[in-house]
């Protein structure tokens, strides 16, 4: 429902939650005190974001603070068990699969597309006889973005918020357009296609598998995958989204997500994402052989990275050396995640409710996530 520019701005401007958690101060890195920490999370919201969280966590303890209002009509302030929509975080959760599958010798990363889903992709020149495994986790299948066939409008969000998605359905949206080359070009066709790959292979859906092989070894509590559920676990970060140029705001919390499916669909939490990720670079997850392919990059160029794995992406860090992670948007929700190449040290970030004059505004919270990042693994 729309939310009046009285409740907006009160969000934006009611008193801030910041809490510190597990213990003492050591948890946070001695060069980011946990008052610097939990000045950038109050900026954060100051900036126009309606709810924040941020957690580090490190062998050693995990750090948190929260920020504004998880419920605009409730005034309810933000938890830092908050559940959220991580969106495309979901992609290094669907390659940690496949590359166990491989490790298991049950798949081969340059197995082509066709082997696995025969006939699927085929029409104005696609082909899965030419398009891996590979390409599919590193962008470079040049299948064309789906979701580019959806009109970034409230109507068409309210009109189809609800509906069911079939995974072949998004990738025949896509099989509407040529490829779009060989390089690097991020589209969610790629995951929905890996998504089928691991149904083809294992018998399962990728969200029986993603339990299975992740979820519940690591305990992550926090973590689902919703299906056609719209609604979400409780405490929830519900979701807001301002509809540029307009200056309509919209809870956008409850919707189905199988139009993101294995793009997207996942929910989370800060702690659950930092341990997974933490688990993930400090090897719990893959066999050293499948970790280094998905850290073998493409080069990208579009100002924010300059390569991607496979479904695991490098950033350089101020103090030298490179973090790894990946990131989420999806409509009321962004995360961020950083990880220590050697999974000792995480932050993660969620942000809920992007409100601003115009979207030049939104520079400011986006600057300043990736100064939180990297003075949380750069300051030992």
């Amino acid at each position: 429902m729309p939310i009046s520019a009285r409740k907006t701005a009160a969000a934006l401007l009611g008193a801030a939650l910041l809490t510190g958690s597990t213990g003492t101060a050591a948890a946070a890195t001695p060069g980011y005190h946990p008052a610097e920490f939990r000045h950038d999370v109050r900026t954060l919201h100051e900036d126009g974001i309606i709810g924040v969280q941020a957690r580090i966590s490190t062998r050693h303890g995990q750090w948190t603070a929260t920020s504004g209002k998880s419920d605009v009509d409730t005034g309810q302030p933000v938890s830092p068990r908050s559940s959220f929509r991580i969106a495309s975080n979901t992609k290094t959760f669907v390659a940690v699969v496949l590359l166990q599958l491989v490790g298991e010798g049950r798949l081969g990363l340059d197995d082509t597309v066709e082997r696995h889903l025969p006939g699927l992709i085929r029409g104005n020149g696609n082909d899965g006889r030419a398009i891996t495994v590979r390409d599919l986790l590193q962008h470079t299948s040049g299948l064309f973005e789906y979701r580019a066939e959806w009109p970034p409008t409230p109507e068409y969000f309210e009109q189809n918020r609800y509906r069911h998605y079939e995974p072949a359905e998004l990738v025949a949206l896509a099989l509407k357009h040529p490829p779009t080359g060989t390089g690097h070009s991020y589209s969610n066709t790629n995951y929905v296609v890996a998504g089928m790959i691991i149904r083809a292979v294992t018998g399962n859906s990728w969200a029986t598998e993603v339990r299975r092989r992740v979820i519940l070894p690591l305990e992550l509590t926090g973590t689902s995958v919703p299906g056609d559920d719209p609604s979400m676990p409780g405490p929830t970060a519900r979701g807001y989204q301002q509809w540029f140029p307009s200056t309509l705001v919209t809870d956008v919390t409850e919707q189905n997500r199988t139009g993101s499916d294995a793009a997207g669909a996942i929910i989370s939490t800060t702690a659950d994402l930092g341990r997974f990720f933490r688990a993930l670079l400090g090897g719990q997850l893959l066999r050293p052989a499948q970790l280094a392919e998905m850290q073998r990059v493409v080069p990208v160029d579009d100002g924010l990275q300059t390569g991607y794995g496979l479904g695991l992406v490098p950033y350089q860090l101020s103090c030298g050396g490179v973090y790894w992670g990946h990131g989420g948007q999806t409509t009321g929700y962004l995360s961020t995640v950083g990880v220590s190449a050697d999974g000792t040290r995480a932050i993660v970030l969620s942000l809920t409710g992007l409100t601003a004059k115009n979207p030049a505004d939104l520079d400011k919270p986006k600057a300043l996530t990736e100064r939180m990042v990297d003075r949380a693994l750069c300051d030992r």
